[in-house]
């Protein structure tokens, strides 16, 4: 009797790159996926369960059983384009374990910038006000940081995918319009949170947004923001409104359909674990005249790292923006131990394949519970259980 055909199917985790979304990532992993030897089996096997599917309906197929069969995938919590790290990815059975990771720890890498709030609470929104940054210190920041660590309360960004009354908050904001009820804060557990680097003023190259918000936008965010009593010290004259200049990054557009059947996890990402190019300005630019830090957090599911460096900067008296994030480990996979480059996929599935192969036998061995996927094969081969929803357009928050 001839052995069962390898399937491979699980869990794994892939190294983000920036200006990418999480559903984009999905898209062009399928790209590779799909016409390779490494998932010829699998992409037969969920053939050959639609024909024994069809046969028991007396040959009726659904409209999603006549489309072309694609290896299925989604992702255990997004990662915004400006992010970069981490994405955990399920194949075929695998996306039934993506749950256990929305909710799990991660780390992440963020830099923050003072002095500006964006309507989105990082760069790659308008800014919505400015204030005084010259009084900041790296000690003030240190200080400031301990009354984030522990049991905390956060209130997630009005631009967070959070819904109000059946409405999601970005939709008030963009709209200009006041959110019916008070944001709720929510309790996130932040065990590990300290400043890794202290970056002068005018020496990075992180910067604010260079759109300016409209005055009506700016009102009716204002609005929603939380109100920061910003400390006004006799230096900090030039500083109140200092110029912006040019910073030029498309966000994209929101992911298809895919996404919205998975859970967004409240964490966005971190800037770098050791350093990222994820940069916040362009050659053209002057050097940012305010201060920025590069703090490294561990947290529970849930924790919004914009919310972090906005509330950073109104504990520091000033304001503070999300410049560049990281997420350098979630769950069990951590960059530099056990994911996929995205740049391998690339170089041919002669690199990905023997790869990603790897990952996840490591993820059957460490996972061997539940096995209901299309064919029990060796270990060394394959992955978890068996197929879910396609992973064709997917949304970030």
């Amino acid at each position: 009797m001839d052995e069962p055909t390898p399937v491979i199917e699980g869990v794994f985790a892939v190294h983000k790159p920036i200006a990418v979304s999480s559903a984009q990532a999905l898209r062009d992993l399928q790209k590779h996926l799909n016409p390779s030897k490494t998932f010829a089996p699998w992409i037969q096997a969920e053939k050959n369960k639609r024909d024994a599917d069809a046969a028991r309906n007396f040959g009726k197929r659904s409209r999603k059983q006549r489309q072309p069969v694609q290896v299925k995938l989604g992702h255990g919590g997004t990662l915004d384009p400006l992010a970069t790290g981490v994405l955990v990815v399920g194949v075929g059975s695998g996306t039934k374990k993506l749950q256990g990771f929305l909710d799990c720890t991660k780390v992440y890498e963020t830099v923050v910038v003072f002095g500006a709030a964006s309507d989105t609470y990082d760069v790659e929104g308008k800014v919505v006000k400015k204030a005084p940054y010259q009084h900041i210190t790296k000690s003030m920041v240190e200080e400031a940081l301990q009354k984030f660590r522990g049991d905390i309360m956060q209130r997630p960004p009005i631009f967070s995918a959070l819904r109000v009354q059946g409405k999601r908050l970005y939709e008030y904001a963009r709209e200009g319009k006041e959110v019916p009820v008070e944001i709720q804060e929510r309790a996130v557990t932040v065990s590990q949170l300290d400043m890794v680097e202290w970056l002068e003023p005018g020496t990075h190259k992180y910067n604010w947004p260079e759109k300016e918000a409209e005055d009506e936008e700016k009102k009716a965010v204002d609005k929603l923001l939380p109100q920061v009593a910003v400390e006004t010290q006799a230096t900090a004259g030039q500083g109140a409104q200092p110029d912006t200049d040019d910073l030029k990054r498309k966000r994209e557009g929101s992911d298809g359909p895919e996404a919205k059947k998975m859970k967004s996890d409240g964490a966005e990402a971190a800037d770098q674990a050791p350093t990222v190019d994820t940069d916040a300005v362009t050659e053209e630019r002057k050097p940012c005249p305010a201060p920025a830090a590069r703090i490294r957090m561990t947290v529970s599911s849930g924790f919004y790292v914009r919310s972090l460096c906005h509330d950073l900067g109104a504990a520091v008296g000033s304001l503070g923006l999300m410049a560049a994030l990281e997420r350098s480990r979630q769950g069990e996979f951590e960059l530099g131990r056990n994911v996929l480059e995205f740049e391998d996929l690339e170089k041919g599935e002669d690199v990905w394949g023997p790869k990603l192969t790897d990952l996840l036998a490591q993820w059957e061995k460490d996972h061997p519970e539940g096995q209901n996927g299309h064919t029990r094969i060796p270990a060394k081969r394959q992955g978890s259980p068996a197929p879910v929803a396609p992973a064709a357009p997917a949304a970030d928050q």
